[in-house]
């Protein structure tokens, strides 16, 4: 354990990744395995977003939200997998405090700009389908914009202030994180110094970036079936819950996986199944989503399948 001596205090200098394996026999197939998944998660996003820039009719407000989605998810993957194939390529699980910070500023960046993101897209669906006569005045090309915009901004200032809360708290040892990235749970756990101001501001920044859009995804989507089952026409009803269902699909997966990981922070016994929902929030989520953008959706698919075939 590598630590710098200050006075009478010692500070960790460097954490130990744990990883998911300690078998030597197990690392090279998991080094594929999380190879194959990034390169599949960067040209399906990649795609999806190629898609919506070549077909004019993809031009919509909609898509230009699934195009940001797209990139938040390969930003996502990017800021934990290629450090955890570092990993596996040298066999160096050590990670550096500022390196440790950093990954953490980024993930909670690009994650809380997904969950307001979420939220925006569920508020156009309603619009869409509940106030389709005012529809393009009420998501208009500037509030898009603003929209994207603000959950930057939001998104941003959580990540900046998790981040300056935690640099303020000591670590004196142990240095080793039960985990193949850094965040805040696990950090927690570490700490020689007292965390109930950082327990306060994750508690804050919960019922900001997580009850509160998902209460508000909840009462949109409310509207949106009540509205969706007024639809006479059969086929219409079909559309309308195709393009929500999808949505709701990701909503699902990024609210289950973070409620589970995020209010656990009375446990303190970190247990593999923290690891899987890591997996599952960092890794499979972003490979998931153009998947069940594309396949549930006709007009992402027709796209596709023209750029695949050349017309």
């Amino acid at each position: 354990m590598e630590l710098r001596l200050s006075a009478n205090d010692s500070f960790v200098t460097k954490f130990v990744l744990l990883g998911l394996t300690n078998s030597p026999a197990l690392q090279p197939i998991l080094f594929v395995v999380f190879l194959l998944s990034y390169v599949a998660t960067i040209g399906g996003n990649f795609s999806i977003l190629a898609a919506i820039l070549i077909e004019p009719k993809l031009h919509t407000p909609m898509y230009f939200f699934l195009g940001n989605l797209s990139l938040l998810d390969v930003g996502c993957i990017t800021v934990t997998v290629p450090a955890m194939l570092q990993q596996f390529l040298f066999n160096d699980r050590s990670i550096p405090y500022r390196s440790c910070l950093s990954q953490l500023f980024f993930f909670h960046l690009l994650a809380g700009a997904d969950c307001f993101l979420l939220t925006v897209m569920a508020y156009d669906r309603y619009l869409a389908i509940c106030h389709p006569l005012t529809y393009s005045t009420r998501m208009s090309w500037g509030i898009q914009k603003a929209s994207v915009g603000m959950s930057c901004v939001f998104s941003f200032t959580h990540a900046l202030t998790q981040t300056v809360a935690l640099s303020t708290l000591k670590f004196c040892g142990p240095n080793v994180i039960n985990n193949f990235y850094c965040d805040l749970p696990q950090l927690f756990q570490l700490s020689c110094s007292s965390i109930q101001l950082n327990e306060q501001l994750l508690f804050v920044a919960a019922g900001f970036m997580g009850v509160a859009p998902f209460v508000l995804i909840t009462v949109s989507y409310a509207h949106v079936v009540a509205a969706v089952l007024r639809i006479r026409s059969t086929e219409g009803r079909k559309k309308a819950f195709s393009t929500c269902g999808s949505h709701l699909t990701v909503v699902g997966i990024f609210y289950g996986t973070g409620i589970f990981n995020y209010m656990r922070l009375d446990s303190m016994e970190a247990s593999e199944k923290d690891k899987g929902i890591g997996i599952f929030n960092t890794v499979i989520s972003p490979m998931l989503n153009p998947l069940i953008y594309s396949l549930r959706n006709p007009d992402v698919k027709g796209t596709l399948k023209k750029m695949l075939i050349g017309k």
